[in-house]
């Protein structure tokens, strides 16, 4: 097996794959180690459809990334039987969810990805190892010289790579190689941040959630046994909250005041929009109004709800024992969710309860229900030469019409409001107006390594500014970033910091992104000073 190559990154998130296909596409030899068995990350393995902004149809998102979405459009075209509509909508939505304008069943993205890497897979440029996890990291200096990986079996593997990639979900890297790095939340003392804590607080990290997917199949009935801990998810009520998680109340993320989402706010196979939205249209994956009589499913959504948020304890910065029981509670607290809106929640119709809903683990990949992975939403990030801070991005501290920071070494852009779940350490929503953004080159150089660098959430932003560069697109983004500065490293003979130093070795890095990889590196000024909220300026 080949355990030496140009790049070596650990981890098959979006940002891994993305890495991975910037330098093979730039003519270097990758190995792409995946902890499990899909590629994908949030958008597969952790089963969130895409969360994206408004402008991601048109011409602001990579070619990478554009090529992502027409390819699971067109996996549907190709495969299911879509009524003559459908199948001719330049912009197919198959779930028609109105979170994002593709909303679709996570295995289908999963075998997308390996599409997208099948070429490279032939030719021998890449080597893919699953099922593989990252247990130790050697260094010289500054330079990590390998890392050893474990599989399923407990055999351990050294890898080596000239170039070290950190894709992980939690930037396990990091710690592992010895790179400084912050967890949870800054103080407003050291990034001056207007929304950061008084005083920081490692253990405050955003929720985690175990999401689930559940057709609806009427006149059946499907009721999960109760789960063990069922009686303390119905009994507990946390002060942020309106009573129970096992309810259809939960706060407006903006306001924190209380509002209650029905499952269905009309007919469950009606489309609904405006101020009707319900909880299964949000995240719907499988739309049956788009397929034709032949399809012999109905309607399927994708549970990733404030209602299943897990914030009882966080990953990082705590023992082995207290993360795996972070992780069993949230699935159970899930499970939980489901049996209740079977067998006790208060239906739109009169009555109780909807036995008639599902487990659909197969359109995630499981036995059960549930997705392979709990959804992370926040990492490890590394200290940067340059960290992303809401006074750069936030539409309430740079005023009305300011747009974001322009970044002279920018590597590519994205749009997310700021986007904080509640927290481990008891803090509501953090969810505030941001401007469309850059990802500066500066937030990807580690300040103590020569030739490791981020690719996934673990790049140089703030507990806060992290909300909104955690998402799909960005995540990809900074993953193209990564593999692209990385080949520029090994071809010029320089270190990432040299590059970042240099504004002429800067503006050829971005000339390689822009010409050779279709990476946007600037938003339109009309975009970035006005665009994107959502809400009216502050």
């Amino acid at each position: 097996m080949t355990d030496n190559a140009d790049l070596l990154i650990i981890g098959g998130g979006l940002g891994g794959v993305a890495a991975a296909r910037a330098a093979l596409t730039l003519g270097r030899r990758v190995i792409l180690t995946e902890s499990g068995d899909w590629l994908g990350g949030q958008l597969t393995g952790q089963a969130v459809p895409p969360d994206e902004h408004p402008w991601i149809e048109g011409e602001h998102v990579s070619a990478g990334y554009r090529e992502l979405r027409g390819r699971i459009r067109d996996f549907y075209r190709r495969n299911h039987p879509l009524t003559p509509e459908a199948r001719a909508d330049e912009h197919l939505n198959p779930g028609q969810g109105f979170v994002s304008a593709l909303c679709h069943e996570p295995r289908v993205a999963a075998l997308v990805l390996e599409e997208m890497v099948s070429p490279w897979l032939s030719s021998g440029a890449l080597t893919l190892l699953r099922g593989v996890t990252p247990v130790a990291a050697a260094r010289d200096g500054d330079r990590v010289t390998s890392v050893t990986v474990r599989d399923r079996s407990g055999a351990e593997t050294v890898l080596r790579g000239d170039v070290v990639l950190d894709a992980t979900e939690l930037g396990d890297l990091l710690e592992l190689a010895g790179v400084p790095h912050v967890i949870g939340a800054e103080s407003k003392a050291e990034t001056g941040e207007l929304h950061a804590l008084d005083r920081a607080d490692p253990l405050d990290q955003q929720a985690i959630t175990w999401c689930a997917a559940v057709e609806y199949c009427p006149g059946e009935s499907h009721v999960i046994p109760e789960p063990a801990g069922y009686a303390r998810w119905r009994d507990t009520a946390d002060p942020r909250w309106p009573g129970s998680q096992l309810s259809w109340n939960d706060v407006h993320p903006i306001t924190l005041e209380e509002r209650h989402r029905p499952l269905f706010a009309g007919a469950p196979a009606d489309a609904v929009t405006g101020a009707e939205r319900d909880l299964w249209h949000y995240r719907r994956i499988v739309a049956r109004r788009h397929f034709d009589h032949t399809f012999a499913g109905g309607d399927v959504t994708l549970i990733n709800w404030p209602h299943v948020d897990y914030w009882e304890l966080p990953l990082l910065g705590v023992d082995a024992g207290t993360r795996r029981r972070a992780v069993a509670e949230a699935r159970e607290l899930t499970l939980s969710f489901v049996h209740w809106m079977q067998t006790a929640a208060p239906r739109s119709d009169g009555g109780t309860g909807y036995p008639e809903l599902r487990l659909r683990g197969d359109v995630l990949g499981t036995d059960d229900g549930l997705a392979r992975e709990p959804y992370i939403r926040e990492s490890r990030r590394i200290r940067a030469a340059f960290t992303v801070t809401e006074a750069h991005i936030g539409r309430a501290m740079r005023g009305r019409g300011a747009g974001s920071e322009i970044f002279p070494d920018s590597v590519g852009i994205g749009y997310y409001r700021i986007d904080l779940h509640p927290s481990t350490s008891g803090r509501s929503y953090v969810d505030i107006a941001s401007y469309p953004f850059q990802i500066p080159l500066g937030a990807l150089v580690p300040t103590s390594v020569s030739n490791l660098l981020p690719a996934n959430k673990n790049i140089g932003t703030t507990h806060i500014t992290n909300g909104a560069y955690r998402l799909h697109p960005v995540e990809w983004s900074i993953g193209e970033a990564a593999g692209a500065l990385a080949a520029y490293c090994l071809e010029a003979g320089r270190s990432p910091a040299q590059v970042h130093a240099d504004p002429a070795d800067v503006r050829k890095l971005q000339d390689l992104l822009g010409e050779s990889l279709g990476v946007p590196l600037a938003w339109p000024d009309e975009i970035r000073r006005h665009g994107g909220s959502g809400e009216p300026d502050e």
